[in-house]
This record gives structure tokens, C-alpha cells and sequence, in this order.
């Protein structure tokens, strides 16, 4: 039960920040970052008083029947709560963020927050800030097993079927969105770089800074001084593995351990301490599952790198 109300409490919680980065800092300055809403940006420049998140409504609606039907009911009923509550927040926060109708509809920088938020001469800057803010909102909603609807669905849709990680589909989609429909040459380069930004944070967000570190160490001793900081100071484990030397057919002892990059220092030195002869390989862990680390991903869950 308390998985599931964190679950869903995320969803809203990570909409919101979605929804933030977008009327904070990529609406004002005709920003095109890809997806339903970049696709909105440039519908609200035609028609004004039709607000960004609306058109999101627009977008969605179809999407979400696909949704249903293609990644499963479970997860559609998430992502039609995410996709249905996402263009409501932007559309509040629009509202409650301009002094007046005719502010809103041109999306004026320069009234946005009593001005106190006007970035227009710091498009690099808001481009990047947006992109951190919405890869951050659609990270948390991802990980509360939902999506924000839009270009999301097709995402997840060619990570099912055409076997690309989601983090790199979101790139693609968004990629090709912002190819058919930027308002200035020049806007484009920081709508690519906001796309850019925001699948690595989103990646970051979803499967964290993947910098662990696995060790192999071989002694012609047995290590039990070794053991005994593994498993009481660093409170984890290791497999030891049977083997010999090729060379001299004598037997070692071979420790096989994954361990977070702070603690590899630790454990070298006290490798050094125990057998200052000992071989020892560190390498980059891409991934680790299990007791102490992540769980296994379910079958059809998303999976970022």
C-alpha cells in the first residue's frame, strides 16, 4: 500500500515540476524542446488565447488510446492520470504566474512573475535550467511507472518494439519534432541542446549516476582481515572463487565484489594492508541487481541507458 500512494504521489509530484519547467522557462522564450507541448508552443504562437496545455489535451487524447492498447491497461491508467493532470498544472501555473489575459496569451517574459523571472537575454541559461526541471518532473513520473503521455507513449512504444533505450527514443522523437516546426534558425540550437539536457537528466533521474565499481582481487593468502572489513565496515559482501595460478597451478584465493565508487579507495588501501602483493582489477559497473542494490526490472518497464 505504501508503495503505492509513494507511487502516485510521484506522478503529481513530478507533473507539477514538469509542468513548472515548461511555463517558468521554455513557453515564455518560444522554445521548442520536442514533444506534445514543444508541438503546442508553436500552435499557441498561431492561435494565442489557446493556452500551451491545452493543445497538450489535444495531442494526448489519441495517444493514450494507443497507450491502452499497446503497452497495457496498468499502465495506461497511470499515464492518463499523468497526461490528463500535466496540461491542467501548466495551465494553472500560467494562470496564476501572469498579471493579466493579454500577458498570458503572448506568454511575456517580461510580466512573467512581476518580471522577476525574465530570462530573455539568457536563453542558453533558461534552456538549460528548463531542460534540468523537465527531465527531473518526467524522471520522477517514470519511475512512478506512469509516463506524461505525448511523445512519451511513442518512446516507450519504440523501447517495446524496436529495442531502443527510452532515454535515446525520447532524443529521436523530439528530435524530429523540433525539425518540423522551429519558429527561428537560431532557437533551434537551444531547443536541441534542451532536448539534449533533458534525456540525460532524465536517464540520471531514472537509474542514478551507474559509477559503481566491481573488484577482483587474487591473493596467494587467505584474506580474512579482508573478509572482515567487507562485511562489518563496508556492510556488504563478496563471492570468493575458487582458482589457480596458470603459470604455477598453485591455488589463490579470488574475491569478486561490487562496491560505490566512494568506497574503492577504502578497500584499497586495506587490500594494501593485508597483502601488498595481492592483484586487484577495478572496472565500471554498468549495472547491479540484487540484495544492497537495485531490483530486477519487471518485464516492460522502462529502462533509460
Amino acid at each position: 500500500m505504501k508503495k503505492i500512494i509513494s507511487s502516485w504521489i510521484g506522478i503529481f509530484v513530478g507533473c507539477t515540476i514538469l509542468a513548472a519547467g515548461f511555463v517558468y522557462f521554455i513557453n515564455p522564450y518560444n522554445l521548442v524542446p520536442g514533444g506534445v507541448y514543444g508541438a503546442s508552443i508553436v500552435l499557441h504562437n498561431l492561435f494565442p488565447s489557446i493556452q500551451v496545455g491545452t493543445f497538450g489535451y489535444m495531442f494526448d487524447i489519441p495517444l493514450l488510446i494507443i497507450s491502452v492498447l499497446v503497452l497495457g491497461a496498468k499502465l495506461g491508467a497511470r499515464t492518463i492520470v499523468a497526461a490528463l493532470f500535466t496540461p491542467l498544472a501548466m495551465n494553472v501555473l500560467s494562470l496564476l504566474s501572469y498579471p493579466s489575459e493579454e500577458a498570458l496569451h503572448q506568454l511575456d517574459p517580461t510580466q512573467l512573475l512581476g518580471g522577476s523571472l525574465n530570462m530573455s537575454d539568457h536563453l542558453m541559461l533558461t534552456s538549460v535550467i528548463g531542460a534540468v526541471v523537465i527531465g527531473i518532473g518526467c524522471g520522477i513520473v517514470v519511475r512512478s511507472r506512469a509516463t506524461t503521455g505525448g511523445t512519451d507513449i511513442v518512446a516507450m512504444i519504440l523501447q517495446k518494439y524496436c529495442h531502443i533505450r527510452f532515454s535515446k527514443a525520447i532524443l529521436l522523437v523530439d528530435g524530429i519534432v523540433v525539425g518540423f516546426g522551429l519558429p527561428s534558425w537560431h532557437l533551434s540550437f537551444y531547443s536541441l541542446i534542451a532536448i539534449f539536457v533533458t534525456s540525460r537528466v532524465l536517464a540520471y533521474v531514472i537509474n542514478g549516476e551507474k559509477n559503481d565499481k566491481i573488484l577482483f582481487v587474487i591473493s596467494d593468502m587467505r584474506l580474512t582481515a579482508l573478509h572482515d572489513y567487507i562485511l562489518k565496515d563496508l556492510d556488504r559482501t563478496a563471492t570468493c572463487i575458487k582458482s589457480s595460478g596458470l603459470y604455477t597451478n598453485v591455488d589463490k584465493e579470488m574475491l569478486f565484489l561490487v562496491v560505490s565508487y566512494k568506497e574503492v579507495v577504502g578497500i584499497k588501501q586495506k587490500i594494501r594492508e593485508v597483502d601488498p602483493k595481492a592483484f586487484v582489477v577495478v572496472t565500471d559497473a554498468y549495472d547491479a541487481f540484487g540484495e544492497g542494490w537495485k531490483e530486477l526490472p519487471m518485464a516492460g518497464e522502462v529502462q533509460p541507458e
